[in-house]
Formats: C-alpha cells, sequence, structure tokens
C-alpha cells in the first residue's frame, strides 16, 4: 500500500482531501493526516475568536472520514526527506512514500526585544484562545496594541472594537497609508471606518522594543494593557531547519510541480512555499489542485506535462466587523455592507463545501 501523508491539517491539505475522498484515491493508496488539533480550523477567522466575536465552534470544521484516510494527532518536530520519515513528538515516527508538507506558519518578530515574550498571537487556534482570554479579562479603559496593519491586524482591530467598545485600540502600521499597495480608496474607506469607531491608526510606525504593558515606537513609549502580534510570518521551526533550499523568508523552493527539487516524493503547499504571492487560504488550496493532478500522474505512471498552468488568484476579502467589508476582486475595490456580505458568502460555501 503506497502512504500519502498530509503534514497540516490546513486549507491546502483539506482541499487535497476534498479532491481525493471519498471516490478518488487509488485503491493502493492510504493517506495520514498529521495535525495537533482533531479538527480544521479556518485561521482567516482566528481574529473572530481572538476578539470575542465568533465562538470556536463557529471556526472548526471536522476532518474527512474515510477507510483509508488515518488522523495523526501529534506535533511534528522533525522531516528527514532524504529517509522518508517524519519525526513526532514523543520519539513517534511516520514513513512515507510521498509527503505534502503543508504545516503553516508562526509569528516573525524581526529581532525585535521583547516582542515573543509579551505579546499575543492568532497564528493558531490554541494561540487564538488565550488571546482571549487575555482580552475579555482586560478592564474597560484598558488599551490593546495591535502592532502590524495588515490583513489579520485589520480584521482583528475592527472586530475587537465591535466586541469591546470600551476599549482603547491602537494600529500601529510601518506604511505611510492603511494598505498602501492597493487603490486609495480602498485605503480611504478602512482609515475612514477606524477613524468613525476610534481605533488610532498609528501610520509610519517602527516598534523597536516592547516590555510588559510598554511598547517603543521609534523613540516614543507607549502604555499597553495588552499587545497582539501581527507583523509578520514565517514557516514553522521544523521545516525552517530542513536542510533544503529556502528564499530569505524561510519559505521552501519548489519546482513548477510543487515539489522539493530534490525529492520530487516531497511537495509543499500553503505559508511553507517560496513562491511570487502573498500566502493565503487561497494560495493554498490553488496550489492543492495541481498538488492533486500531479499525485494522480504519478500514481499512474503518466508523464508529467512540461509546463503547470500558471496560478491565478481572484483578489481577497476583508471585514471590518460584522456590518461592513472591503475586497479586491478582478483588480476592483468593493467597499461596505456588500463586501461584507461577499466575505460571509465565501465562508459559509467553505464550511458546506467541507462538510
Amino acid at each position: 500500500m503506497r502512504k500519502l501523508v498530509l503534514l497540516g491539517g490546513g486549507y491546502g491539505n483539506m482541499r487535497i482531501l476534498l479532491r481525493l475522498l471519498p471516490n478518488s484515491l487509488p485503491s493502493d493508496v492510504e493517506i495520514t493526516l498529521v495535525d495537533r488539533t482533531p479538527f480544521h480550523s479556518m485561521k482567516t477567522e482566528f481574529y473572530a475568536l481572538a476578539a470575542g466575536t465568533a465562538s470556536d465552534h463557529e471556526i472548526r470544521v471536522p476532518f474527512p472520514e474515510h477507510d483509508r484516510l488515518n488522523i495523526v494527532n501529534g506535533e511534528v518536530t522533525e522531516i528527514r526527506p532524504e529517509d522518508k520519515q517524519v519525526l513526532l513528538d514523543g520519539g513517534r515516527i511516520v514513513d512515507f512514500d510521498d509527503l505534502v508538507i503543508g504545516l503553516g506558519c508562526e509569528d516573525k518578530y524581526h529581532g525585535v526585544p521583547g516582542a515573543a515574550e509579551y505579546t499575543h498571537s492568532i497564528q493558531t487556534i490554541g494561540n487564538s484562545r488565550k488571546t482571549y482570554q487575555t482580552l475579555l479579562g482586560l478592564p474597560s479603559g484598558a488599551t490593546v496594541g495591535v502592532v502590524g496593519a495588515g490583513l489579520s491586524g485589520i480584521e482583528l482591530a475592527s472586530e475587537l472594537r465591535e466586541s469591546r467598545p470600551d476599549l482603547a485600540i491602537k494600529l500601529f502600521d510601518r506604511s505611510p497609508r492603511i494598505l498602501r499597495d492597493f487603490p486609495e480608496r480602498m485605503s480611504d474607506f478602512v482609515q475612514k471606518w477606524f477613524e468613525n469607531n476610534h481605533v488610532d491608526v498609528v501610520a509610519n510606525s517602527n516598534i523597536t522594543k516592547v516590555e510588559p504593558e510598554l511598547l517603543y515606537n521609534h523613540e516614543e513609549t507607549i502604555p499597553v494593557d495588552a499587545v497582539v502580534w501581527t507583523a509578520g510570518i514565517q514557516p514553522v521551526s521544523a521545516v525552517r531547519s530542513m536542510d533544503t533550499e529556502s528564499d530569505k523568508g524561510g519559505r521552501l523552493v519548489v519546482n513548477q510541480y510543487h515539489q522539493l527539487p530534490q525529492y520530487s516524493s516531497v511537495y509543499v503547499v500553503g505559508d511553507c512555499a517560496a513562491l511570487p504571492f502573498a500566502p493565503s487560504a487561497q494560495l493554498a488550496e490553488e496550489q492543492a489542485e495541481q498538488i492533486v493532478k500531479v499525485l494522480k500522474m504519478v500514481w499512474e505512471g503518466e508523464p508529467l506535462p512540461e509546463n503547470m498552468p500558471e496560478i491565478k488568484l481572484k483578489g481577497f476579502l476583508g471585514s471590518l466587523g460584522k456590518k461592513q467589508g472591503f475586497a479586491y476582486l478582478a483588480d476592483r475595490t468593493v467597499t461596505g455592507r456588500v463586501a461584507r456580505l461577499l466575505k460571509s458568502g465565501v465562508l459559509w460555501m467553505y464550511k458546506w463545501h467541507n462538510g
């Protein structure tokens, strides 16, 4: 029996399972899925869990069930492609014939002293739960700093504003304007929402140090009661420590078939793969579609195509609380209620398709 091992139950590997199960898995192939939790977590919604506007149950989806799908709960400690083995906590070993690395990412602190020790995270469902507990326990009038004004930071700050109108919220943005790489119309809409809802966007910021209840922005010190870090990501340590080529961000270099160039049986999907796109759930799912096609050709002994289709992304959707949103779709900007409804619809469809 050929062994396909999927590391991580994120968006990429969930799409692989959706395409192979229940009826497209060859009879001589079995799948082992390794994840730290016994369910799929919708990472794009972790900001709502941390802010207290969505329950844990709302952002979970069960893994599929199948006679030839084995789910192993554990933490990956080492990946040995040369031996076709994966090491888990407790000394467990998982052998593979084909491997898909989709372990996701963790916060990147850019060498800022105190950031790892004194900030909270929304990179995993477990960390998001802890962040929620901290934010829930803050007294009225407390100040929350959100470091990083990308999509995660924007959504967290806006959702927290709706959840806790009694808190002071500061969103620290390195750029001169929020969402500077996108049309000014979108930036202006998001900035206006924050102004109307009393979220202080600190532009041109540079957090140089974090201490308990204190942020250093350039030479200024800012008192805070809690800090959430959303200012960068990197692949998990087990991926970064692999002896294979990676980019400056630690993401693994892959060929056009999403394989490690020196190990054709090892595929990389999602945040761990070095691609000319920003990491996203949509990108992971598009990669997964191609990986499934390559796997099927390999299993059937067919030659791989000379060129794989170019990955084309549709854009992105963002929320500003439960009633407003913003989107960039097919080079067009959509803002307001329509954008929020689009995101809610996409979320509903995702949960429906994944059981």
